[in-house]
């Protein structure tokens, strides 16, 4: 069933990513709300009060699964006119030494690995779609924290932001230590 205009939401069980997928719901979009803990996300869509809203429980850090998702979106919805990147986690809190190799692992899948899966796949089908285009919106608050993981993070996104600007989408990084986030696109903006 072909949407008027969709969304989806990474990290949306809870904090910025529950509170964006209701915001766009609230203005009409369908939005596909994707997180680890299908509970959570549940609870998302009942607090839509009825708006359409796919809940997806998928791991960001897996490509299969990333892929799987938007294949969903893709036959629900459409079209996709939003990807607001937001899953994130943090390494426990212990000394550098004692982080283990799994534990690293883990949040660079879900910080760095899965804005770019998502990415990949949201443009794949912005650019397959009439009217092409969208826009990704890439939310960086859980690296505030941290100066070297910002930077790491944010090279992905920017290098997302060039290839995706080259076409009628746009991709913002948003980290929220930015007095204010930073978008760019070569085509005008869609009227």
């Amino acid at each position: 069933m072909a949407v008027e205009k969709s969304a989806v939401v990474t990290g949306a069980g809870t904090g910025i990513g529950r509170a964006a997928a209701l915001a766009l719901a609230k203005v009409g979009y369908a939005v596909g709300i994707v997180g680890r803990r299908k509970d959570m996300l549940e609870e998302t869509a009942k607090m839509a009060g009825g708006a359409k809203m796919l809940v997806l429980a998928h791991d960001v850090g897996k490509p299969d699964e990333v892929k799987a998702l938007f294949e969903k979106v893709k036959q629900e919805f459409g079209r996709l006119d939003v990807l607001f990147n937001n899953a994130g986690m943090g390494a426990p809190p212990v000394p550098m030494e004692d982080l283990t190799y799994e534990q690293w692992s883990a949040v660079v899948a879900v910080n760095l690995t899965g804005p770019f899966l998502c990415a990949q796949q949201a443009i794949k089908i912005m650019k397959d779609q009439k009217p092409q285009g969208g826009r990704i919106i890439n939310n960086g608050s859980i690296l505030r924290a941290y100066a070297a993981p910002v930077f790491l993070a944010l090279q992905p996104r920017r290098s997302t932001r060039s290839r995706v600007s080259r076409n009628p989408s746009r991709s913002t990084t948003a980290p929220t230590t930015s007095p204010a986030a930073r978008s760019t696109s070569a085509m005008p903006r869609p009227r």
